[in-house]
Formats: structure tokens, sequence, C-alpha cells
């Protein structure tokens, strides 16, 4: 049972999901899918509602029907002709793929949402293991703010939902998890339209302030807090954000870490590497330009387990938008980040 102001232990999942190619339910269709040219300066969630197609309902059922004709990060070819899915029948398309019944034992945990509450417990393998999720800003502070169409994008909402998901992964695999940044009522979403509010707290439960430095100190805090607690443990701080460059700079996932830790330089190169691997495996040529460095940040400088900061793209580029928006995405950063957190934990525990 999950008790409020207290932390999250135990549980999570893993979606074996492509990390741009998404996957995709049944859909049931009036028509055959037609084909439309894309212009210059399309991407998809503009090609679908010029053509009367809400992208919300439509965005991985297109992506399903064009993946073998999509540019990198699902991009789309000014002058390339795309099938668009056929109108649904009322009723027939649902959000995302149902979970599957879990199996095993499982726990509820409320801060996941309704949908994901129930949490299947796989096995042990990060027992020991202790993890301090901080999603970037929150509160009074939405971070980075973009438009995609007829939509805020805003920082703090899609990071926060790729470190739920992440949260629910580690737990599902014995790890102990404190989600530092926290809202009682979002959950995990499978919109691609995060909507966005400011009722985000910081563990146990403490109004977010609107000054900066109290802020960091805040969550800082919070995280050296619970370092104590756990003294001895194998700890990590994981703190994920998305960064705002201008419209037309395109980059894949990057991590900081501080100068000092040479076991958070060791981290942040696993991560890096996973995606590496990652990429090669589900888009081979594509390449990946991703970057481990150091920078002097107040989080990762002044918490006391060993940190690495995550910047998941660039919230202006259309490509990199794509990354946040679809759910399957979102999800599939957060199976990699798992898979080099396992990683990690195996060689330095």
């Amino acid at each position: 049972m999950f008790e409020p102001n207290l932390h999250i232990k135990k549980y999570t999942v893993i979606f074996l999901t492509f990390f741009l190619a998404g996957t995709v339910n049944s859909f049931s269709l009036l028509a055959q899918p037609t084909e439309v040219v894309a212009q210059k300066g399309d991407g998809i969630y503009r090609l679908l509602t010029r053509n009367g197609l809400p992208a919300t309902e439509y965005m991985e059922a297109f992506i399903e029907l064009n993946k073998e004709r999509l540019g990198p990060d699902n991009s789309l070819f000014a002058g390339r002709k795309y099938k668009l899915p056929g109108r649904k029948a009322e009723g027939t398309l649902k959000a995302s793929k149902p979970l599957t019944k879990p199996k095993g034992p499982t726990r509820n945990i409320e801060i996941f949402g309704k949908k994901y509450a129930e949490v299947e417990i796989i096995d042990e393998q990060l027992k020991g293991a202790v993890f301090h999720l901080v999603a970037g800003h929150g509160g009074p502070d939405p971070g980075a703010v973009a438009k995609y169409g007829d939509w805020q994008l805003c920082e703090d909402e899609y990071a926060y939902d790729v470190t739920l998901r992440l949260a629910r992964n580690l737990i599902q695999h014995g790890a102990t998890v404190y989600m530092i940044t926290r809202d009682k009522n979002d959950g995990i979403r499978d919109e691609s339209y995060l909507r966005p509010d400011k009722d985000e707290v910081c563990y146990p439960n403490q109004k977010i302030p609107l000054n900066q430095i109290r802020r960091l100190r805040q969550r800082t805090d919070a995280v050296n807090d619970l370092y104590k607690k756990h003294r001895g443990s194998f700890q990590r701080m994981v703190a994920i954000h998305v960064d705002s460059r201008s419209h037309g700079e395109n980059i894949d996932v990057f991590f900081y870490h501080d100068k000092r830790s040479k076991t958070g330089e060791k981290a942040a190169h696993i991560l890096k590497n996973t995606f590496q691997q990652k990429y090669d495996q589900h888009q081979p040529g594509r390449g990946y330009s991703g970057t481990v460095s150091t920078r002097n940040l107040y989080v990762v400088k002044n918490t006391y387990p060993v940190a690495v900061y995550i910047e998941l793209g660039n919230i202006n580029h259309r490509r990199d938008q794509q990354r946040f928006i679809i759910p399957s995405n979102r999800q599939a950063l957060a199976n990699w980040l798992f898979e080099g957190l396992v990683e990690d934990y195996k060689t330095n525990k």
C-alpha cells in the first residue's frame, strides 16, 4: 500500500517498446488509408490537423502506417507521400493499449494514477538500490515552454511523466524510489498533450517556492535528508529535464555529471552508451550524438548521492518534440534510462 509522504518502494514495469516507432492499438477504420503529400515545414501534428484528423487520436496510427517513410524522430520529408489512417468508428480508438494482467504479486501506488497504480513485482534485481528522482521545475515554474500547433508544451509536465515511468520501472525490480517532485493527481498520462498545472510539491509535501535558489535548495535538502537515512546503500540522484534551444537545433539525449565525481561520470557514460546501443539496434544508420560532460548545476553539485542530470531534447525543435508528445516514446525513454541504471548498479554496487 502506498502511504502519502513516505517513499515509494519496490515496484516497476518494463514496456518493450521501440523509442521512435512506438506501438499502436487495433483500430476499427471506416475507410482505407488515403495518401497526402507533406508540405515544407510539416510535422505529423500539422499534417493530420490540416486533413481533419485530431492529432491526439491519430498520431500513433499515422506513425504505424508510415514508419518506413519517416525520417529521424518521426520527421516528415517535404514532397513525400504519406498515408492517412481512415477515420475511426465511434468509440473504437483508445488512448493506449490496455495493460496486461499482472501474473505476479502487485502493489497499489496511487501517485502513478488510476490506470498504472497496480504494479506487478517482477523481481528484486535492484534490491538495496535507492534512487532519488527529480523531475525538473514544477509548481510555479513550468521550465521551458514551446508551441506545437495549438498546444503549449511545458517542460515540467513532460519531464515529470518520463520520471514517473522510470520510477515505476525501477520499483518493479526491487528498488527504493523517491519522487522528489510530486503531483498527487497527474499520474502517468497517455495523452500527447499534457495539460500544465502548478500543483506540484517537493517531497514529502512542501510547497515549491517561486524563487529559483530557494527552489533548488529545497529539493537538494530533500535528497540529502533521504541520503542520510540510507547511508551505506547504493544511491543515485537522477534529474530529468527538457532543454530549450533555437528552433533549428535538433539534439539527442545528453548527460551532465559533477566534475568531482568519477562515479557520476561513469554512470553518465553507461546511460549514454545504452542510448547509443538502442539507436543502433532500432534505427541502424541513424547515428547518435548524445554527449557526457560536466556542468556547474546546483542540484548536481550539492546533493550527496552520485548524480546524473539528463536533458531529453530540445523542446523547440519539431523532431525532438516527437520524443516527448508521443506517449510510447516517453515510455521508451524511461525504459532505456532504466536499463542504463540497472547496468550502473550491477557494475558499481
